[in-house]
């Protein structure tokens, strides 16, 4: 009778041992698939189909207005005047006169065409771009790797430089390049005298990247091999040498990110134009030109598109060109493992 009293008791204890384990091997078999490493689980995240279906919508509805851009700009005025640009699929009419219009004829009001106002952006954003590209690069070097009193104290100074508004320093910024700074009747800051030149233009561009550039690259500088720059130091080799043979080349995809982000920014900017460039033909970009005819112009839609079309062409192949170093760049240090 204790012998069956004990049986049951066994077979249920065994029962409820063997339930408990395979209990626990599942929470563990959850856990271990749940606790993946962090690059891993947001690569699996955005390669479920949800979100590649979700990226191919976005996508496509992101494309569709420019592509109805590209094809009114090749539409001759009658059509794009009476029907949508959709009905090109159906009538193809297209041809490249509009782009000789706008580029090179008077026809869009303004002499020569849009031409010299494509080099003037140009200009502008090539300058703008490598000014602070280089400044940040070595500040952001210096604040990394060269310690002395102060420095994390400067780092977050200009780090919080970034809150400054741009569209509340444009007219003090204006006012100290064409009359200067004046402390009661003490000069500060002379009469600069800027007026009819790209360089106003270009410092502000400068001052105004510089903040978020050094702090981005910084992040990224920082995060170099420590053993590789005590290895040049005690090969005798300078700062200079070091930030030129060493953090530089390592650094290329923060510094294209960078200047891809700023190249754009500088091209498709309007109000730093209107404002240091006053839409002066000699120094204003294709943005402020574009803007103004949009309003004398508004019912040559053909021009108009070609004209705009123009302008996103040149961002277009700068981005693609450095795309690949895009990449890299906002990857780098984000994830390991």
């Amino acid at each position: 009778m204790s012998a069956l009293d004990k049986t049951p008791g066994a077979d249920s204890g065994a029962g409820a041992g063997s339930g408990v384990e395979s209990g626990a091997g599942t929470v563990s078999g959850r856990a271990a698939r749940s606790e993946l490493p962090p690059a891993k689980a947001v690569r699996r995240a955005f390669s479920s189909p949800l979100a590649s279906a979700l990226v191919v919508a976005v996508t496509v509805l992101w494309t569709v207005p420019t592509v109805g851009l590209l094809v009114t700009s090749l539409r001759p005025k009658g059509d794009v005047a009476s029907t949508g640009w959709w009905e090109a699929f159906v009538h193809p009419d297209l041809g490249l006169e509009n782009y000789r219009a706008v580029l090179f004829d008077n026809t869009f009001g303004t002499s020569g065409g849009l031409m010299p106002y494509l080099v003037n952006s140009a200009a502008i954003a090539v300058p703008a771009t490598v000014f602070p590209l280089v400044l940040a690069a070595m500040a952001a070097y210096v604040l990394a790797w060269v310690r002395f009193r102060g420095s994390d104290t400067l780092f977050f100074l200009v780090f919080a430089l970034q809150v400054v508004p741009l569209q509340m320093s444009l007219i003090p910024l204006l006012r100290l390049f064409s009359s200067g700074a004046h402390l009661g009747s003490v000069t500060v800051v002379p009469a600069l005298n800027l007026q009819d030149s790209y360089l106003p233009v270009w410092l502000t561009h400068t001052m105004f990247a510089l903040p978020l550039a050094i702090f981005l690259l910084h992040n990224f500088i920082a995060q170099l091999p420590r053993d590789l720059m005590e290895a040049a130091v005690v090969d005798g080799a300078s700062h200079f040498k070091i930030f030129r043979s060493i953090v530089l080349p390592l650094s290329a995809p923060a510094l294209a990110s960078f200047a891809i982000f700023q190249f754009l920014w500088v091209w498709n900017d309007l109000l730093v134009a209107l404002t240091f460039a006053g839409g002066k033909p000699t120094v204003a970009p294709i943005t402020s030109r574009l803007a103004q005819l949009s309003g004398s112009n508004g019912s040559r839609w053909e021009l108009l598109s070609a004209g705009a079309f123009i302008s996103m062409v040149v961002p277009l192949v700068v981005f693609f060109a450095l795309q690949r170093y895009f990449v890299r760049g906002l990857l780098a240090g984000s994830v390991k493992g």
